[in-house]
């Protein structure tokens, strides 16, 4: 198909992305993140849009992730009162409006100028929460300001100097977050292509926000040669293990989620660590390719944990109807994060809150027509493997 050129925008190619709606208000409104994306690629830097968007080695986990929900199939009940609904829920004890949360992502002024005060302001202004990532390009005090009102967690990785890591970990507290979501899942950077051609590096004019006052790698690392592969070997701490659970721990009052587990063995394990909550991630499908998606993990895990904490899960959520599946398995509540960074690049805060709206209302959509009105009416039986139907022909 023939592109299609909007005012100010350029080209957009492909029938899904025809006429996408630029920030200057031409075209129509996108009605799902894949129209986002396609105006993402088309007009953000091919460094930064591949640098969000690719997964490790062949892809093959970061295709899984979605393909994974395309194979589960929905048993919708009938004859149901839906008229009055409400999907809030509680996470680590803090109210939000519905149960699809906000994934850490990096460098996201990468993507616009306002980055994560933006996607702090959205999910504000949504009544849902935040993660903001250890490697923001805006310091964490400052995205806590520009939204004071919702409940946000920080990402946290553990470098090699503890004292960085501590004196995050206090400002983090000091400002008011309310959990460490500690990626457990980085002793090493994944070997993502697309950024090794590209050379990837954060541009010159960007910073690690939180690292300001740090200076050298820390803060400027991954602008130099080697960019971030370089960044992760040289100050990422490898030794990272379960005790440090303890060690995270004794430096704040805050909660304490481990982000990236994906198997019942070390679910058990987290549980015996005390841990608040477990992410079941497979790092956007950025790490070990070949992993399993995470929605075929979370069952494992929820099966192990037997309710002795919170249980979510992030990876290749990009629809309503993938949360609902992943409710119905055991998750508490959903992250995503790179649709909302197509969001950020389209229209910036706005864009951000566009597309959490989508995705709210598809799930409000697969709550009555599913027959539930509240979070707790949400079954496993509602969900179902399609080969289950397969077999039964």
């Amino acid at each position: 198909m023939a592109s299609t050129i909007l005012p100010g925008c350029g080209n957009i190619e492909g029938s899904a992305s025809a006429g996408i709606q630029c920030p200057n208000g031409a075209g129509p409104t996108p009605v799902n993140v894949w129209e986002y994306e396609a105006f993402a690629k088309n007009m953000m830097p091919k460094n930064a849009f591949d640098y969000y968007s690719s997964g490790a080695n062949d892809m093959i986990t970061l295709r899984e992730n979605r393909a994974a929900f395309n194979r589960l199939r929905m048993r919708p009940r009938i004859m149901r009162d839906v008229s009055s609904l409400d999907m809030r829920t509680t996470i680590l004890g803090d109210e939000v409006a519905f149960p699809i949360c906000l994934s850490p992502t990096a460098m996201q002024q990468m993507a616009h100028p306002e980055g994560e005060k933006a996607t702090a302001r959205a999910a504000a202004k949504m009544k849902t929460l935040m993660t903001l990532s250890s490697w923001s390009t805006i310091a964490l005090e400052e995205v806590m300001e520009a939204a004071p009102e919702s409940p946000k967690w920080f990402q946290l990785y553990v470098y090699k100097d503890r004292v960085v890591t501590a004196e995050l970990i206090r400002r983090a507290q000091a400002a008011g977050y309310k959990a460490f979501a500690i990626t457990v899942d980085t002793p090493v950077l994944g070997r993502r292509e697309q950024d090794l051609r590209n050379q990837f590096k954060l541009p010159s004019h960007l910073t690690m926000g939180n690292f300001t006052s740090v200076g050298g790698d820390h803060n400027k690392g991954t602008t130099q040669e080697g960019g971030l592969s370089k960044y992760v070997a040289s100050l990422i701490d490898r030794t990272l293990n379960w005790d440090d659970i303890a060690w995270v721990r004794n430096q704040t009052t805050m909660k304490i989620v481990v982000k990236g587990v994906m198997t019942a063995e070390d679910a058990e394990i987290a549980c015996q660590h005390g841990v608040d909550g477990i992410l079941v991630s497979n790092h956007g499908a950025r790490q070990l390719d070949t992993v399993p998606a995470t929605i075929e993990a979370l069952p494992e895990v929820v099966k192990a944990v037997r309710g002795r904490c919170e249980v979510y899960l992030d990876g290749g959520v990009c629809r309503g109807l993938d949360a609902f599946k992943a409710l119905a398995l055991g998750a508490r509540a959903v992250f995503f994060g790179r649709p909302y960074l197509w969001g950020l690049a389209h229209s910036g805060e706005d864009g951000v809150a566009h597309v959490i709206q989508l995705l709210r209302d598809e799930l409000e959509m697969a709550f009555q027509l599913c027959g539930c009105t509240s979070v707790s009416d949400i079954k496993p039986e509602m969900v179902m493997h399609h080969s289950r139907l397969i077999s039964s022909l």
